[in-house]
């Protein structure tokens, strides 16, 4: 019996060829690998293809290089409170207060600067300050308190956009001084020979390249070291080539214009920040903790209380510097600014991958869910959609989204 087993047992295939022993071709390997990663990936081939859709729908339009530096600069604060809030959902918490503040630090920055002639650094630095307060303010109240978040941050919407009607009183004041402008319509300087495009674009775009892969491979071996499941080596490879054709598209799309706008700079640190302290931190750690399993958390000596603190004091320094940046876009403060800010960095998390019971996401997904958004804005704003139907439109995304993480769930869990 024995004899017969082993002799009709096929003999493993050749390595690199392709076959049934070896796990298919390379798009079945894909498609496996798509089935495992699903909420990582959907999402990422979801705005491929938006871009891909709006891009022959307006006639190449989307992709031209002025129009990109516009999609950037414009959904930049945005991407920043998208951050922020994806960490205050993975903490099973939620922040409406977020469009409000921001209204009331740029006000506030409108105040100091042009009203009292305060040097823009300084005024700066104290706008992080007030939006610091803001969030310990309701971080303490959440955590300490036990006040649930939405009732908080409610209340915090509505106060925060009174103050900023009663420091502005009613009115739109402005202009910002020129430092503070730039960090809402600013582009790096121009440097070195004259070669058509714009050389420190360039050598930040090489930068990020390498940074990108090197990153990805070191992901990959600390995963094999803790005998973790990873992609198989073909699809890992190609995970690379898309990431890489992606990041130099994007370079020499920006460096044939004026090259990268400075609050892509910023977003760009953010996320290199955020992405490592979700990913490798303690308090990262302990974020995806409380919102996964908070009884166990406790048990296990996380201090929940203070981690729920920190999440909303983070919240309200992200909320004060996309505050900046959108007062600094505009080059005023509006009483009417912010107006609904807190439902689009909600719905990019949601779209990014966040779960409504929090312990789940990441920053790059609130990034993706954020560019989701914006790419939709700009499409239709060129293809001349009206404003109620991109609001339908939008709407639909979300519960796609939220639809397909119940779905995702409810298949893993069976």
């Amino acid at each position: 019996m024995s004899t017969d087993v082993t002799a009709t047992t096929p003999a493993p295939a050749p390595p690199g060829k392709s076959g049934s022993a070896t796990g298919g071709s390379l798009l079945q390997l894909m498609l496996n690998g798509l089935r495992r990663n699903m909420r990582q990936y959907g999402m990422l081939i979801a705005l491929g293809l938006i871009v891909v859709l709006f891009e022959i729908w307006t006639g190449g339009d989307l992709l031209l290089p002025r129009n990109v530096s516009n999609l950037v600069m414009q959904n930049s604060y945005i991407l920043i409170l998208a951050i922020g809030m994806m960490l205050v959902i993975i903490a099973g918490h939620i922040d409406l207060s977020v469009g409000s503040l921001t209204a009331f630090v740029g006000a506030f920055a409108a105040v100091l600067t042009v009203q009292h002639g305060m040097a823009w650094p300084l005024a700066l630095v104290l706008c992080l300050l007030v939006g610091a307060v803001a969030g310990s303010v309701q971080g303490f109240l959440i955590a300490y308190l036990g006040i649930p978040s939405f009732i908080v941050t409610l209340a915090g919407m509505l106060l925060f956009r009174g103050l900023t009607e009663i420091l502005l009183k009613g009115q739109t004041l402005g202009p910002f001084p020129d430092g503070l402008q730039k960090m809402g319509n600013g582009f790096l300087p121009e440097a070195g020979p004259n070669t058509n495009y714009h050389n420190l674009t360039l050598l930040l775009g090489l930068v990020l390249v390498a940074a990108v892969v090197w990153q990805e491979t070191q992901d990959r071996r600390r995963q094999r070291e803790f005998a973790l499941d990873v992609p198989p080596a073909k699809l890992f490879a190609l995970k690379l080539v898309a990431l890489v054709a992606a990041i130099l598209v994007l370079t020499l799309l920006l460096a044939s214009y004026k090259g990268a706008p400075i609050v892509l700079i910023i977003l760009g640190v953010l996320v290199v920040g955020y992405g490592y302290v979700m990913r490798n931190a303690v308090f990262g750690r302990h974020i995806y903790a409380i919102g996964g399993n908070l009884p166990a958390a406790k048990l296990s000596g996380v201090k929940d209380k203070r981690v729920t603190f920190q999440v909303f004091l983070n919240m309200g320094v992200l909320a004060a510097l996309a505050g900046l940046v959108v007062a600094a876009r505009l080059n005023a403060a509006s009483p009417k600014a912010g107006v609904n800010f807190e439902l689009e960095a909600i719905a990019s998390s949601f779209i990014g991958g966040a779960s409504m019971s929090g312990g789940v996401g990441t920053v790059l997904g609130a990034i993706i869910g954020g560019l989701v958004l914006g790419v939709l804005n700009n499409g239709m704003n060129l293809l001349s959609v009206g404003t109620d139907w991109q609001q339908v439109i939008k709407g639909l995304a979300l519960l796609v989204a939220v639809g397909f993480d119940v779905w995702n769930k409810r298949k893993s869990g069976s």
